[in-house]
């Protein structure tokens, strides 16, 4: 979304930096219609400004003048970047604190493979790893709808053609961040996924493509156009108190709750999740859960697993709408595994109730059809309290929708059509 705002001039502080000139001031952010889960805090005035010099030399790394800005505009102040920026060295933003970043030019991450890989920010869930990671306490990343984060990812992708278990970064990260928001930025060509929420709290982005949290609190997913091959957005383990609301998304996999379980040693839990408006088109499936059996799996090279326990508890899919979808509503308590006698052999050890699917308005594809969606539960009592209400699915073709269900109550779901049949 473009955003018109008024123009404030400032001073500049850095030497390395240009003179004063006039830059977009934060917006003011407001959660709506569905309100967080917990009060957002007041974010501090901001009172000094830095712009940012890019380097005249084609191709030279202006992370260390990016760095620099950072620590001068620390705890009260203002960055801004405004111009093209080539980002070839590691950014660790962990320690900023009352800060705006202004990005309304392009931050360009060099994309000579063998010269990140050494350096990359890794994490162990899933392979999961950042160039940059921003972390710290009341951080507000703007981009106006023009700044832009270019992940260069052309060759990574080329990469991970001929080696499947290539680490590859996220182009977006952040880690330990409470308080702040990230809003009107552009993301393209990342290497992986566009952006992970970690280890965060009471945090809001806006705007934005390609959502994932991870061991994140109180955070708020609104108003993002998303056009991606995979989750729109993806509630990975222990995630509580999340809203997400009024996106569009395009030839994703949808909004999906996990995949949770999937290592053995791991307790994994994702609880009171509110989605609400959002329109998906082209999707593989449009609401859905997806959680490990309770034995290890074969799935992908760089994505086996199972066996993990945990639980997924009072989420609410409200208001889905959407054309030329594979699937409506996907429930996969045996995700990664094809094989359903082993299936039921060993159940997931995720639990899943309070589940509630309600006010879809869905048009399905010939891929499936006539059938709509799957709800399958591993096992008997491993499903729980699982609803759907006022469900208007409509599938290609003459013949009646209907559903696969497994161990689900089937008198608590008003799915239409012929509603569920045994899988």
């Amino acid at each position: 979304m473009q955003l018109s705002l008024p123009l404030t001039v400032a001073a500049a502080a850095l030497t390395n930096t240009v003179l004063a000139r006039d830059f977009i001031p934060r917006p003011n952010i407001q959660a709506g219609p569905i309100q967080p889960y917990k009060a957002f805090a007041e974010f501090s005035p901001r009172s000094k400004t830095c712009f940012v010099k890019p380097s005249c030399t084609e191709g030279r790394d202006d992370t260390p003048k990016i760095l620099a800005a950072m620590h001068e505009c620390n705890d009260g102040g203002t960055t801004v970047l405004d111009s093209e920026y080539n980002v070839c060295s590691p950014m660790d933003l962990r320690f900023l604190k009352h800060v705006d970043i202004a990005l309304t030019g392009t931050l360009n991450f060099c994309d000579d493979g063998d010269h990140w890989l050494p350096l990359l920010f890794t994490y162990d869930y899933q392979f999961s790893a950042a160039q940059w990671v921003i972390g710290g306490e009341d951080v507000n990343i703007y981009g106006a709808g023009v700044g832009t984060l270019n992940g260069n990812g052309q060759n990574w992708y080329d990469r991970f053609n001929s080696n499947r278990t290539l680490i590859r970064p996220i182009l977006l990260l952040t880690d330990g961040l409470h308080g702040g928001s990230i809003t009107g930025l552009k993301m393209r060509n990342s290497a992986k996924w566009h952006s992970l929420i970690a280890n965060s709290t009471s945090y809001e982005a806006k705007n934005l493509d390609g959502w994932d949290t991870y061991r994140s609190d109180n955070i708020v997913i609104q108003n993002s156009w998303v056009d991606d091959d995979d989750d729109c957005v993806s509630f990975k383990p222990n995630s509580t108190n999340i809203i997400v609301q009024g996106l569009t998304c395009f030839g994703s996999h949808g909004i999906s709750v996990g995949s949770l379980g999937q290592y053995p040693l791991s307790y994994d839990i994702v609880e009171n999740v509110y989605i609400y408006n959002n329109t998906l088109n082209g999707a593989a499936d449009s609401a859905r859960i997806k959680v490990w059996p309770g034995a290890e799996t074969d799935f992908q090279p760089d994505l086996g697993g199972g066996g993990g326990a945990g639980y997924v508890r009072n989420i609410t899919y409200d208001g889905f709408y959407g054309t030329n979808n594979d699937n409506a509503i996907k429930i996969d308590q045996c995700y990664g595994e094809k094989n359903a006698t082993r299936c039921a052999e060993f159940p997931s050890k995720m639990f899943i109730g309070d589940i509630v699917f309600k006010n879809f308005a869905i048009t399905t594809n010939t891929k499936n059809a006539p059938r709509a969606g799957d709800l399958i539960c591993s096992g008997p009592g491993t499903c729980e309290n699982i609803r759907a209400e006022n469900i208007t699915i409509t599938v290609p073709g003459d013949e009646e929708q209907y559903w696969d269900c497994r161990n689900a109550d089937e008198s608590l779901l008003d799915l239409g059509g012929r509603g569920c049949v045994p899988a």
